[in-house]
């Protein structure tokens, strides 16, 4: 069995997958934003969901830059230099491996993984209480770029250089509108919502050049509504040798980084039995 977990800035999700990759039942809870309290809750949902299971690994997602196990900075959680691994270390068995890995990164890799074909380069875009990306090479994180931080792409909106979710993120939506995405029904206003979104896209797909991005969060589950006038958006406005990328819906994108969590320890552990 492999345990894994979501930690998002609104909430967190823990579950675990068996050989199969078969998902099994979910745990929610409201994110604590004390680290303290984290991992206080943590520690005692995986001792009482657990602590009597054979468990070959942790993987833990957090949305900040990670670098080896550290949460060095989670904006949105105000999480700097914390150490989730050290914390959470020993928590069932001494030497059960614990991972720590970007949630956009191990989102990005599990939408790709299943695709019938993997493409060179994908780019993965959660659009949520904040905006993350995952840059995928070759069905792969890409290791160079694992610290990416697209949704703080500096761009100019309302005559204001700003960083880009601090007004295109599902939290930045609810704040002009004072509503939330499936409460939005105005045609004109998830119009406007494309538009705020194109911004950032503008900026960085002419860097990376991907082949297919992938949008996911909360806001990816309503990308049909704003996702055809967001592509025309950027037709119209990337320079001419500079294609579009392929737009497409993430499969799972309220469980992406929890499969993508399961992926990650096949690759990185060696774990034997588990389906790839």
């Amino acid at each position: 069995m492999l345990v894994v977990v979501d930690t998002g800035g609104t909430k967190t999700l823990v579950a675990s997958f068996d050989r199969n990759g078969v998902l099994g039942e979910q745990i929610k809870f409201p994110t604590p934003k004390d680290p303290t309290e984290y991992t206080i809750l943590l520690r005692s949902i995986l001792i009482d969901n657990y602590g009597k299971k054979k468990v070959k690994a942790i993987i833990i997602a957090a949305p900040g830059i990670i670098k080896n196990g550290v949460a060095l900075w989670c904006p949105n959680l105000k999480w700097e230099k914390f150490d989730i691994a050290k914390a959470i270390g020993g928590v069932l068995v001494d030497n059960t491996p614990i991972l720590v890995e970007n949630d956009a990164n191990l989102a990005g890799l599990a939408e790709t993984r299943i695709m019938k074909k993997i493409p060179d380069q994908s780019l993965y875009v959660t659009v949520s209480t904040g905006i993350g990306s995952g840059i995928i090479t070759d069905g792969h994180i890409n290791e160079s770029l694992r610290n990416s931080e697209a949704g703080h792409a500096l761009v100019e909106y309302d005559g204001v250089v700003r960083e880009w979710e601090s007004f295109a993120s599902g939290k930045a939506i609810y704040k002009t509108y004072g509503k939330y995405a499936h409460d939005i029904t105005d045609k004109r206003v998830w119009n406007q919502i494309a538009d705020r979104i194109s911004r950032g896209f503008l900026a960085v797909i002419p860097i990376l050049q991907p082949d297919v991005i992938i949008i996911g969060g909360s806001m990816g589950t309503y990308f049909k509504k704003y996702g055809e006038k967001l592509q025309n958006i950027l037709k119209e406005k990337l320079p001419d040798h500079i294609p579009c990328p392929k737009f497409i819906q993430a499969k799972h994108p309220e469980l992406a980084v929890i499969y993508g969590c399961y992926y990650y320890a096949v690759d990185n552990l060696n774990i034997t039995g588990f389906k790839k």
